[in-house]
């Protein structure tokens, strides 16, 4: 399926969370057989190029693509938690959002010193989640350059945050406004 089939299997939900949002649904997308394999096709094929070792994924929905990229290019997945999951010493930084403030952790011996380790999620918006674990794994010791998502939101500047963070970005789509 092309970049624009896919694009037409994102569910847009008004006023999510709040008034004024356009909520990009992956929901519908992961829900066709056709649209999430060629997505994940897409996205391994992205990583491939890249010559990532690893994928790395955030939860929830990031664990969603990257699992499936990773099983696609036979390499091994690295999760990066929500706070208080992991059941072993892990490491964790916090990073600021929009309104607050939130943490992701992961286990220091899930990657190795060099370990060329490529992000998947579903999706980039402010970059903020993915910054932050483009950082945790830095700091774990992977080498983390390129970025991969379903869905860009450009307007509101993540992937140019990730960029200046030496971090290349692509997407299968991009919707415009936020």
């Amino acid at each position: 399926m092309s970049p624009s089939e896919l694009k037409q299997l994102i569910r847009t939900v008004p006023d999510f969370p709040g008034p004024g949002v356009q909520f990009r649904d992956i929901t519908t997308l992961i829900g066709h057989a056709e649209g999430f394999a060629a997505s994940v096709r897409q996205l391994a094929a992205c990583a491939h190029d890249a010559g990532a070792q690893a994928i790395a994924g955030m939860e929830a929905r990031g664990f969603i693509f990257g699992a499936a990229v990773a099983a696609q290019l036979d390499l091994g997945f690295v999760p990066v938690r929500k706070p208080g999951k992991l059941p072993v010493a892990s490491i964790g930084i916090d990073y600021a959002l929009e309104y607050g403030s939130d943490r992701l952790e992961m286990d220091p011996g899930a990657v190795d010193a060099g370990q060329r380790v490529v992000i998947v999620d579903d999706l980039i918006a402010t970059g903020g989640t993915a910054l932050a674990a483009a950082q945790l794994l830095r700091r774990a010791g992977a080498s983390v350059e390129h970025a991969l998502f379903v869905i860009d939101l450009p307007d509101l500047g993540g992937a140019r945050k990730l960029r200046d963070a030496g971090v290349a970005v692509q997407a299968l789509m991009q919707f415009e406004g936020d």
